[in-house]
């Protein structure tokens, strides 16, 4: 594994809390890809080469290929699948499964941090993402949730956060 002070870590929504769902071809999820690799290659140039992700569907599965697209212009990066439990995806569809197994094929390391489901896995899962990294990459909805913990949790440890493009941002119902 790397050392913190190169590491970047991911924190995001799944498509349920995403204003397109699971509809990628939705522009704002196009621009939202952008941002990431555009982040992701930030990340690289302040020094940033190992880089971990919570493995989710949705913003996690983008932020991985990102990261997969910049280790195509940069051999020395590398990205470690953070997975909460063995049986992560256990319930989702057999195309998120089959992604998920591509992904995590490329990844260089892959850190399970339990084999069962239990109430807190998740929350561990996030705990590990900042407490292994100096950076968090953050998208963000304003809304309370796991993302929005880790955030805090980053933040009272001292963790630079680069937070999220506006696309996401909600707005009051009329505007």
């Amino acid at each position: 594994m790397r050392a913190r002070q190169v590491s970047c870590s991911f924190t995001g929504h799944r498509p349920e809390k995403l204003p397109w769902g699971d509809t990628e071809a939705d522009m704002r999820c196009g621009e939202l890809k952008k941002w990431l690799l555009a982040a992701v290659l930030a990340a690289y140039e302040q020094g940033f080469r190992h880089f971990l992700c919570g493995m989710a569907r949705g913003c996690d599965f983008w932020f991985c290929e990102a990261v997969l697209e910049l280790r195509k212009r940069h051999e020395e990066v590398s990205l470690e699948a953070v997975i909460p439990y063995a049986g992560q995806t256990d319930r989702w569809s057999e195309e998120d499964r089959e992604r998920y197994r591509r992904l995590l094929s490329c990844c260089n390391y892959k850190t399970t941090l339990q084999e069962t489901y239990s109430a807190g896995c998740m929350y561990r899962r996030n705990r590990y993402l900042v407490d292994h990294a100096a950076l968090l990459i953050a998208v963000h909805d304003g809304l309370t949730g796991g993302t929005q913990q880790t955030m805090a949790y980053a933040m009272r440890r001292g963790i630079e956060i680069m937070d999220t493009p506006s696309v996401l941002e909600k707005k009051p119902c009329g505007v």
